[in-house]
């Protein structure tokens, strides 16, 4: 049985004199936290529920209130952290299997933080992005050995079925279950006036939002949910996840409290029973196998789509990766450890697979020095966090990114780790219909625009000062990259030079 891992660690602390009992703070906390005491005439809070989503305290009217970190703690050890000490605690009172939500908090190394990216000055001269064009569309597909030429010398467009972004972002899968409604719409209508694509998970695609078609990735995943033939028509490619960086080897597991009406019909399965993906996919154990699935799909839709293969970050990443690009697939999307998830076994949240930079870097290398790089596209995702880790994932070798904790953050997230129990008090993490209302997806939409058009603006700067002005330039071009503070091991494996060289 499944237990929730995210321990209580907090305390409520209410300013008397400023708190007017107007209530808001109760009426807006799923979690049941405060309440009104008729007895004392004073609202009272219940800290050992709170799991710090700051609700209360952004919409307390006099701001009254403030979350704290509670100060009591076991004595220091340096082997038996409080955290593995509370762990062991609730496993030994229930016999249960920790679960979790989103990226690990462990204090793993982000390789983002210790790579700079270098500029131009005299000889090769920097780019004025106000002034000059830069090229910031991508193509994901295969890519033609050589330049074709028609009778006049133009070229001659022989790429099939490309999916074509106006940035070199896309917005990850979270399947319709994990995330509400209006999170998706919010993403489905940002994604379409953006010229980018978002991805529906595997939890299918509500009818509701075929008409954003055009910009929508559908995934097929081991549970085969809401998979038919009008759901792989309706998008504008195809996925099929293999793995999750959160949650690399294992399967999926929406819980039943989240299978509502809307979500049963999506997925195809009955109401309030758990959605359960298998580990494997049940006729995939080899290349060829998945081969098969890659042209069942593309022959299911009439050869008009690309087929991406989504794979966890893990330590053989590189031959998978060779593998894949030789199975007809179009695009290979990698998910790094510390990507989100809405619910996963914290042991193997905190303790499987690599980080994405690693894996991406490996991957890249590989296809190069066996000819194939332009046979596929590749995409990363895990933890993307802002506009310098894209340009370092394209320089790294990367044609795109996915973002999904990012895009839920511009939605209102505030990482307080509750997604699995479906009591998102921002709207999102759930489907209680009261609590999927607070997020308007019209103003959603607009703050991942935001988002997004910053992060554009951002790259363009970042890639005029290199002196490069196209994403397809910065594309692998390491020599753009320095690593500090790097073993020789890790600047081989992301093959970088060191800051000074």
């Amino acid at each position: 049985m499944p237990i929730n891992y995210e321990d209580n660690i907090y305390e409520v602390i209410r300013n008397r004199e400023r708190c007017i009992n107007c209530r808001v703070c109760e009426r807006q906390c799923a979690n049941l936290v405060h309440k009104y005491s008729a007895e004392t005439g004073e609202m009272v809070s219940d800290s050992m529920t709170c799991v710090d989503c700051q609700r209360c305290v952004s919409l307390c009217p006099t701001k009254a209130l403030k979350i704290i970190k509670n100060i009591n703690t076991y004595r220091d050890n340096a082997n038996w952290s409080e955290s593995a000490i509370k762990s062991l605690y609730k496993q030994a009172e229930s016999g249960g299997v920790l679960l979790s939500s989103m990226g690990t908090p462990e204090p793993y190394p982000v390789y983002w933080d210790k790579i700079l990216i270098n500029a131009s000055q005299v000889t090769n001269p920097s780019i004025d992005p106000l002034r000059e064009p830069m090229e910031t569309r991508v193509s994901l597909s295969r890519r033609p050995q050589n330049v074709e030429r028609d009778g006049e010398g133009n070229i001659v467009n022989t790429i099939k079925n490309a999916l074509t972004l106006s940035v070199p972002i896309m917005f990850s899968a979270m399947s319709y279950g994990s995330i509400s409604y209006n999170a998706h719409k919010s993403l489905a209508i940002a994604a379409k006036k953006l010229g980018i694509f978002y991805n529906t998970g595997e939890g299918g695609l509500h009818r509701d939002f075929y008409e954003y078609g055009a910009n929508t990735i559908v995934q097929v995943a081991s549970g085969r949910f809401g998979v038919y033939k009008d759901y792989l028509d309706a998008g504008a490619a195809v996925e099929i996840k293999m793995g999750q960086g959160a949650k690399p080897g294992i399967g999926g597991h929406l819980p039943g409290e989240k299978i509502v009406d809307d979500v049963s019909k999506t997925r195809m399965i009955p109401k309030g029973t758990d959605a359960i993906s298998p580990a494997p996919h049940h006729d995939i154990y080899s290349i060829e196998d998945l081969r098969q699935l890659v042209f069942s799909l593309k022959e299911a839709t009439n050869y008009t789509k690309p087929v991406i293969v989504k794979i966890a970050a893990v330590h053989n990443i590189a031959a998978i990766a060779s593998g894949i690009a030789r199975s007809g697939a179009d695009i290979i999307a990698i998910d790094g450890f510390r990507g989100g998830t809405g619910a996963a076994p914290t042991r193997i949240r905190d303790n499987v697979g690599i980080p994405v930079e690693l894996a991406l870097a490996c991957v890249d290398t590989r296809l190069r020095e066996e000819g194939i790089r332009n046979d596929i596209a590749l995409v990363v995702g895990g933890s993307i966090r802002n506009s310098a880790d894209i340009v370092k994932a394209v320089a790294l070798g990367a044609d795109a990114v996915y973002i999904a904790t990012g895009a839920l953050l511009a939605l209102g997230c505030h990482l307080c780790r509750s997604c699995h129990l479906g009591k998102c008090n921002w709207g999102i993490a759930t489907q209680n219909p009261e609590l999927v209302k607070r997020l308007n997806p019209e103003t959603g939409s607009v703050r991942l625009i935001n988002l997004v058009t910053a992060w554009k603006h951002e790259i363009e700067e970042m890639m005029g000062g290199m002196g490069i002005n196209s994403i397809e330039a910065l594309r692998g071009n390491r020599l753009m990259l320095r690593g500090i503070g790097l073993t020789n091991k890790e600047l081989e494996i992301l093959g970088i030079y060191h800051a000074g060289e």
